[in-house]
């Protein structure tokens, strides 16, 4: 099957992707979050959080506090290992966070009270608009690290990897920049190996068959990953650089 008949684009009349459409997250919202954690929120926000009311500025690296030569784009970032590890170790790049769900953000935003970042910036909503407010080729790297598989076929539409999606990164990746997907649902591996490889900016970055299954360099791991592991699922490690 074509992976574009398995998700096909949907335009709105003005032939723009329609947002109906794209509801990759769930809920927004899990437990009550403390009255620390509503501060913490409060206050991150009023320093990291992007406003995406005005226009992007000229120049990205703008948006960060510390003088970056690259910048990076997290897609769900759950409660923020990851992107905590890489942000505090490249400190030259600035790191841009996407996260939806409420108490994965306000458990950045602790984070950031306690260690702040110069080098990050977040956005709570739909990583579509987001993305369609980037310049193009402004972006070096998009990670998209154990996003919800949508198990059941019929939700498969609302998997992120799509070919709508995959053209808003070809649009803000620059040449050579990656796309990191990470997975321990094989389905979704499939897919979005499938969905990539049917799209022509888009190369699969793999020397031999233990390139998928090895971590990436300086990889943290996460609470969800080792879950995975302990429950006998395999991850995927793939890498497609933007020809």
């Amino acid at each position: 099957m074509d992976p574009k008949d398995m998700d096909p684009k949907v335009m709105d009349p003005k032939g723009r992707p329609s947002r109906a459409t794209e509801a990759f997250f769930g809920r927004r919202r899990g437990k009550t979050i403390r009255p620390q954690q509503a501060a913490a929120l409060e206050r991150g926000f009023s320093t990291y959080r992007l406003d995406l009311t005005a226009g992007p500025p000229a120049e990205l690296r703008s948006l960060f506090e510390a003088d970056v030569r690259a910048i990076h784009l997290e897609i769900g970032f759950g409660g923020g290992e990851h992107l905590l590890h890489r942000a505090t170790a490249a400190p030259e790049t600035g790191f841009v966070g996407v996260e939806p769900f409420v108490n994965g953000m306000a458990k950045m935003m602790m984070a950031v009270r306690e260690q702040p970042l110069a080098n990050l910036r977040v956005h709570d909503d739909d990583a579509t608009r987001l993305l369609d407010w980037l310049p193009q080729a402004s972006l070096d790297g998009i990670d998209l690290l154990y996003p919800d598989p949508w198990p059941k076929k019929k939700h498969w539409k609302r998997r992120f990897v799509s070919p709508v999606n995959l053209d808003r990164f070809a649009r803000v990746l620059k040449s050579g920049g990656k796309f990191r997907f990470t997975s321990d649902i094989d389905s979704y591996v499939n897919w979005t190996l499938l969905h990539c490889r049917a799209h022509d900016a888009f190369a699969w970055q793999a020397e031999e068959a233990a390139d998928w299954h090895r971590p990436y360099e300086g990889w943290p791991g996460t609470r969800y990953e080792a879950k995975a592991v302990r429950e006998g699922r395999r991850p995927a490690y793939l890498t497609f650089v933007r020809r």
